[in-house]
């Protein structure tokens, strides 16, 4: 390996304690809007959620190891991008979808089960698709990845807080009324700041660097966005179900990647700097879908 393959990101301890508690707390928040009933509903009409997870956790890695055969990145950027296509969905899912006029209920939903699915299939994924490509699998080769280690991990930062949000909202709904709102607000206003805070201290690393991933990173999330709506339109779901899952699964929880890599890969170069431009283009990206399709009444 050479060049960014060489490199290792400055990420303290204490700096990964804070990540750690920030996604908990954004997650927590999520959750408060969320009910056993939610849950319920899902297993009396499961279809947007199964196709919603095939699409995940099957389509996307699919997807994403054809990306990384055709182009050959470099190790550490290919194995970045595989994590990132392993992540569930990412937080901001669930806003995006509501602004972009699709099922934000199932939005919400397919956010929790896919944390909960993502305990197994999170690592199984890493583990597969980098175990196929020569390149990866050298770096998984020399490094120390426990699949239960990483379960947990995925456990205590998304499920234990989802459980934890859905409980409260049960429970004292007029408290979680009060709070959803300003903690996603607060959570996610923390989390930007930490992500300016970790590329000011390695500004020269992610200027020397962003370059050589922002296309791929670009083009991974087009396949992702392109993706979902492909599998939910073979599934045929409504163009308001077909929305939300399109979302789901071009918004990736990037930030769980950053603290897989910094907990499991040693904060490594090529896949942080995936890792942190997919955090900041899938917004964009999702952003702009929202505006083009809030422009037309999705059909039930």
């Amino acid at each position: 390996m050479s060049g960014i393959d060489d490199v290792v990101l400055n990420f303290s301890p204490g700096s990964m304690i804070l990540l750690n508690a920030i996604l908990a707390i954004v997650m927590f928040s999520i959750a408060l809007d969320l009910t056993p009933e939610d849950f319920h509903r899902l297993r009396r009409a499961p279809k947007p959620v199964i196709v919603g997870l095939i699409s995940q956790f099957i389509v996307l890695p699919v997807l994403t190891f054809c990306l990384v055969v055709i182009m050959e990145p470099s190790a550490s950027i290919a194995l970045g991008l595989i994590l990132v296509a392993a992540c569930p969905g990412g937080n901001i899912s669930n806003f995006i979808t509501h602004r972009a006029g699709g099922n934000a209920a199932l939005s919400v939903s397919m956010t929790g089960v896919a944390t909960i699915a993502a305990i197994g299939l999170t690592p199984l994924n890493i583990a597969f698709w980098g175990g196929l490509y020569a390149p990866t699998r050298e770096i998984l080769q020399q490094t120390t990845l426990d699949p239960i280690q990483i379960a947990f991990t995925v456990g205590m930062m998304l499920v234990l807080p989802l459980f934890l949000g859905v409980q409260v909202n049960l429970r004292f709904p007029e408290i979680s009324m009060r709070l959803k709102r300003p903690l996603q607000w607060l959570s996610m206003t923390i989390f930007v700041g930490f992500v300016a805070i970790a590329l000011a201290v390695n500004w020269n690393f992610f200027l020397q660097f962003a370059g050589a991933v922002a296309a791929l990173v670009i083009l991974h999330n087009s396949l992702a966005l392109g993706g979902g709506w492909l599998a939910s339109s073979i599934g045929r779901l409504s163009e308001y179900d077909r929305r939300a899952v399109t979302i789901e699964t071009g918004i990736q929880n990037s930030a769980l990647g950053l603290v897989l890599i910094f907990a499991f890969f040693d904060g490594l170069g090529g896949m942080a700097v995936v890792a942190a431009f997919w955090g900041i283009w899938h917004a964009v990206s999702g952003l702009g879908l929202a505006m083009y399709l809030s422009r037309t009444v999705a059909t039930r």
